[in-house]
């Protein structure tokens, strides 16, 4: 995990970056795919929808959701992703559905900095990564 500011610029530029963001999507993709079929079935992408952490923390300190209702909120999620409800999710579903959590997150955000504790392989963390590089390059 790091600290990191970053605004909805910053994930709109990501987003945007239709190169950094396939690869982005593509290599996340493949990571979760662990039977290799080209689809993720609900197991699969249960460490995903668990590392979008949907719930609130008090103060930094997570709170022990009722088990019932979690289960709910990922089976929610899941659908979502999965779009023509199959029971699975193909690239182009979460492709499409990051892409879309991605812009709603910009977009309740503003343009005013913050700063967030991210994941080290969390897509904010790959966009602050890209506009640093991009920043750099551009003051050379």
């Amino acid at each position: 995990m790091s600290v990191e500011v970053l605004d909805a610029a910053t994930i709109f530029n990501f987003v945007e970056d239709e190169e950094a963001f396939n690869v982005s999507i593509c290599d996340r993709f493949a990571n979760l795919d662990t039977d290799h079929d080209g689809l993720l079935s609900y197991a699969e992408m249960l460490k995903e929808l668990q590392s979008l952490r949907v719930f609130e923390t008090h103060f930094g300190i997570d709170v022990k959701p009722d088990p019932g209702e979690l289960a709910h909120v990922y089976d929610s999620l899941f659908m979502q992703f999965d779009h023509d409800s199959n029971g699975t999710v193909d690239l182009e579903e979460f492709k499409g559905e990051t892409k879309q959590m991605m812009l709603a997150m910009a977009n309740g955000m503003g343009f005013l900095p913050v700063q967030m504790v991210l994941e080290e392989d969390s897509f904010l963390k790959k966009a602050v990564d890209r506009e640093s590089i991009t920043t750099r390059v551009t003051t050379i």
